[in-house]
């Protein structure tokens, strides 16, 4: 076993320690704030960035697409325009069953088959953290459906891990991976289509937005394709810093780094060494 491997292993029997002592609130905090980043959909956008005293309460993100018109929702707190009526269940519900409240489907743009994974300890301290956000009254549009909306389960993310799988390392990173979406834009064909059996990390979809036009990354093992001559070192800065290995800035949607530099040393190990182990693809 290498110094390295077993420094890992040291880091992240610490950093589970620390995660256990954290407060149901404190927990969510972090995953919401470092790894979910959820102000991505959820909090309204000015020319300057996001309009963080109306932070979480949706409204200025839409997608139209040929099966549905919605946008980016209200999630503080607010009894009439937010989620404050809801209960912790029909929280969780919408999180990883994509059921609203009111029993109607929440469309794919929430990423609720990445959170199926959630450990229940994890559910319930996004939930406790929801309920920390000062209310924002911001009543956005309601969602039109179009069409029969196509989910697809991501593989070995079906059912909520145990608490006892994140002692693996790997098993932590594809954790982590999941529940930040990754494979939402890594695993999308060029026609937009999601292809988690034969473009898994493989990238290749074309985002287009205010910010310009960018096309996701290989990010499989593949050595000249993807991320497998990268060390280490350079593929968590480029989680953290938002740049390429060659030092090219990542746009939106992969613009990450505010959220993923403040993930813990043992976490970003854990999501290098998972990524590791995708298959190389050409």
């Amino acid at each position: 076993m290498t110094r390295y491997l077993i420094a890992c292993m040291a880091a992240l029997i610490g950093a589970i320690s620390s995660a256990a002592a954290q407060t149901l609130v404190e927990r969510g905090d972090y995953l919401v704030n470092a790894v979910m980043a959820c102000d991505g959909c959820h909090t309204p956008r000015g020319k300057g960035g996001f309009i963080m005293e109306k932070r979480f309460s949706g409204g200025s993100q839409v997608w139209d697409t040929p099966a549905y018109t919605v946008r980016g929702t209200n999630i503080t707190p607010d009894r009439e325009t937010g989620i404050g009526a809801w209960s912790d269940a029909e929280i969780k519900r919408s999180l990883t069953e994509g059921t609203h409240r009111l029993g109607r489907p929440i469309s794919p743009q929430m990423p609720f088959p990445f959170y199926k994974i959630l450990t229940a300890r994890d559910l319930d301290a996004i939930v406790a953290y929801l309920r920390t956000l000062a209310p924002v009254r911001n009543e956005v549009p309601a969602p039109v459906y179009k069409a029969a909306m196509k989910i697809d389960l991501v593989p070995g993310a079906v059912e909520p891990f145990a608490e006892e799988e994140l002692r693996d390392t790997v098993k932590r990173g594809f954790y982590l991976a999941t529940i930040a979406h990754c494979m939402e834009c890594h695993a999308r064909r060029p026609d937009g289509t999601q292809d988690y059996r034969n473009s898994w990390g493989k990238g290749g979809y074309l985002f287009k937005g205010p910010w310009g036009s960018a096309v996701a990354s290989n990010i499989t093992s593949h050595p000249k394709s993807g991320i497998g001559a990268w060390t280490d070192s350079e593929i968590r800065r480029s989680l953290t810093h938002g740049v390429s290995r060659e030092g090219r800035v990542f746009k939106q949607p992969m613009a990450r780094q505010e959220y993923f530099s403040r993930m813990t040393d043992a976490d970003l190990n854990a999501l290098v060494a998972w990524m590791r182990t995708i298959p190389p693809i050409e």
